[in-house]
């Protein structure tokens, strides 16, 4: 009976990062099919908004939790960062390249939120200790898995069954595209740098907000509720055509239902019960699950063109995540067990653990 305990996280961590997944490939293919990203991202939070609003109500309305108007103004600005900026960046980035290709960019959420919290001075690190240098050592391995991920694609590994050209139109995204694969590549990887970075820099905004206000459910609510608030409003000013909100086919509506439901509202409850039970550091390890599953759903349904260039960056990107969480647990029991002088009755000093 214990052992079924035990083994209910990891089920539950696999089959969350299965429906991202899923949810990846379908942004893909209703990207390629023309679907513009900021119309994604509005019907995206608007769905999740409606979705997680009646959940927040019946859970936490008796929390006795004050939503003040500072909180709803930190929460606005988690919403622009975390929601509307990431996203947006997030499915460009993955226009230009693809689905496989942008989650491998999405493995260094772990990496880029540690360096930008050694930045911000909210984390530090050791290096007289092992696990402080086993922390930077991944770190160099991650951002050298990047650089091979953006300069080198290689040659195709497996051969694709469709052109592999998109009906992506220019216009609808407000930027100039360039013909040539290498530049568009490139293009593509710097969108995903950027969404990653703001993605980072949402977790720290956001653990700060969970201190004052630690309703997870309303806090997520309120702000898919402004992230489509301002989803809209930004593509309204970027692209003034009414055209581009008309949901045309099956597979558009269940992509935005999809990703709202599972991706914005049961992934994230099935992942705050795994941080709850086994901790951030058991939740991050299984990340590198979905760029696993994206290309055997790709090599099996979709057969979308992988490189050797992504493959090898890939690896290096989940090698380096999994050397940092490893020296970073590695620091923490360092730290839980690190000797302290105890001042005994007659005056002398005693070693003892922490």
């Amino acid at each position: 009976m214990a052992s079924c305990q035990n083994w209910k996280p990891v089920i539950l961590i696999m089959g969350v990062y299965f429906l991202m997944a899923v949810m990846n490939i379908l942004f893909k293919k209703v990207l390629d099919e023309g679907m513009n990203q900021l119309v994604i991202t509005t019907y995206r939070l608007t769905a999740a908004a409606v979705f997680l609003g009646p959940i927040a109500y019946f859970c936490e309305r008796r929390s006795g939790n004050k939503l003040t108007t500072p909180i709803l103004c930190q929460l606005f600005f988690s919403a622009l960062i975390g929601a509307t900026i990431t996203q947006s960046l997030f499915l460009i980035g993955m226009k230009y390249t693809s689905a496989v290709f942008s989650t491998a960019f999405a493995n260094l959420v772990p990496v880029t939120t540690f360096l930008l919290a050694l930045l911000l001075r909210q984390e530090s690190v050791n290096l007289r200790s092992r696990g402080g240098m086993v922390e930077v050592l991944g770190s160099l391995i991650c951002i050298g898995g990047v650089v091979l991920l953006i300069l080198y694609r290689g040659i195709p590994l497996n051969k694709a069954t469709h052109s592999g050209k998109s009906s992506y139109n220019a216009k609808d995204q407000g930027v100039e595209v360039v013909d040539n694969s290498p530049q568009r590549w490139i293009l593509g990887s710097t969108f995903l740098l950027i969404s990653i970075v703001c993605w980072s820099g949402w977790f720290l905004i956001q653990a700060r907000i969970g201190k004052r206000y630690p309703c997870k459910y309303s806090s997520t609510a309120f702000m898919s509720f402004f992230g489509a608030i301002q989803s809209a409003i930004l593509c309204f000013a970027v692209k003034r055509d009414i055209t581009i909100w008309i949901v045309r086919g099956k597979l558009e509506i269940l992509t935005v239902l999809f990703a709202g439901i599972f991706g914005s509202g049961l992934c994230y409850v099935g992942m705050s019960w795994c941080v709850q039970q086994r901790g951030p550091v058991f939740t991050s390890a299984f990340s590198p699950l979905v760029q696993i599953f994206i290309i055997s759903l790709d090599l099996a349904f979709f057969h979308e063109q992988i490189y050797l260039g992504s493959v090898i960056g890939s690896m290096l990107v989940i090698c380096g995540l999994y050397v940092l969480l490893w020296g970073k647990a590695k620091g923490e029991a360092d730290d839980t067990t690190k000797p302290t002088l105890v001042e005994n009755p007659n005056g002398s000093s005693a070693v003892g653990a922490a």
